[in-house]
């Protein structure tokens, strides 16, 4: 069976080597004592963000009670700390910076360069948005380039695993400035920020997303690949701007047939294949863009489509053979419920054609 990540990525070996690290900066550190109180009979059980906070409420109890002491020192070991137990660092300043803006917000831009600061950012987001955003925005332009990523991933306003921030998904203006400073970064790290804190925006602000991407289009490779990568949920969506804006071909030149399901009652694990005819009726190649949407089962008995993707790429006009199997094997991601399943087939955003199956 595989690891969990609460255990390969925080295993008991890093606790000690934390302790160890603080107690070379801070020798008043007691380290044995700090790994007994964080390795509690509930440490194995505890799961990745509670043994982060469980972790960093013990390292309260043995840095001193003064803020600005404490942070010192958890600035000072940012060097000789490197893995997941870096996350512990901001952590500690979202929990008791509270009350110490002057003090926390520099913090987490020295902090972020071992871990990433971009989860502790966000209650400081919620209590002053304005006031934090100031210090994003100065962070854009650090010469440090974990910093300037920061700066974009710590203002994305659906955050994965992290507090949301009701304002700027909203209002995503203050944001802008920043993706502006870095649309060219020369780090991909920080690029890919860039898009994936778009792509957040365009769950709420579709308009204002196609608006930057069209005039951000053709600046150069590093913003046509931000783009792109920023459009994904549009073009899933099959919004028809972002489908123009990358070329791809009307979807009435082009029809499905014969689609065929290989097995209509397959069994949860089991795996199936489709294939289907794709016809362009056009008299030049054209940039078409291939996807299937399932629509899954889920515990309650209703159903919730995703969509997979199967290429994209220039067509000759004419017929197309197109195969691809669909696995319903139980993922850490996925989990399948017995029932009626709906298969679609999408090109360049529309639905061509459907079927179904009976999954028990």
């Amino acid at each position: 069976m595989a690891e969990k990540l609460k255990d390969t990525l925080f295993p008991i070996a890093k606790v000690q080597l934390f302790a160890s690290v603080l107690k070379e900066v801070y020798p008043a550190f007691q380290s044995e004592e700090f790994v007994a109180a964080v390795c509690d009979k509930n440490w194995p059980e505890r799961e990745l963000k509670e043994k982060m906070r469980h972790t960093t409420l013990c390292l309260h109890r043995f840095l001193p009670n003064d803020f600005e002491k404490a942070v010192e020192i958890l600035v000072a070991i940012v060097p000789k700390v490197t893995g997941f137990e870096a996350i512990v660092l901001p952590d500690y300043v979202e929990v008791y910076g509270q009350e110490h803006w002057d003090i926390a917000l520099p913090a987490l831009g020295e902090l972020t360069k071992c871990g990433s600061s971009e989860f502790g950012i966000r209650p400081f987001l919620n209590n002053d948005l304005e006031g934090a955003m100031k210090y994003m925005l100065a962070w854009a332009d650090s010469n440090d380039f974990k910093v300037r990523r920061f700066a974009s991933e710590g203002c994305r306003p659906r955050l994965p695993w992290a507090s949301g921030v009701p304002a700027l998904k909203k209002n995503p203006a203050l944001i802008l400035p920043i993706l502006e400073k870095l649309k060219n970064d020369p780090e991909e790290f920080v690029r890919k920020s860039v898009a994936n804190n778009l792509n957040d925006i365009s769950k709420d602000h579709p308009e204002l997303v196609l608006d930057i991407c069209e005039r951000w289009q053709g600046h150069s490779k590093n913003t046509d690949w931000i783009i792109k990568h920023a459009c994904r949920t549009l073009l899933k969506q099959g919004n028809k701007r972002a489908m123009l804006l990358f070329g791809f071909a009307n979807p009435e030149l082009m029809k499905v047939e014969d689609f065929q399901l290989s097995n209509s009652v397959p069994a949860i694990g089991d795996d199936i294949s489709f294939r289907f005819k794709l016809v362009l009726n056009t008299q030049q190649k054209q940039k078409v863009r291939i996807e299937y949407l399932v629509h899954f089962v889920k515990a309650s008995g209703k159903t919730s489509p995703k969509v997979f993707h199967i290429k994209e790429v220039e067509m000759k006009p004419g017929l197309h053979t197109i195969s691809k199997k669909h696995t319903f094997k139980n993922m850490s991601t996925r989990k399948h419920y017995p029932g009626e399943h709906t298969f679609e087939i999408v090109i360049n955003g529309e639905v061509k054609a459907s079927a179904q199956l009976q999954l028990k």
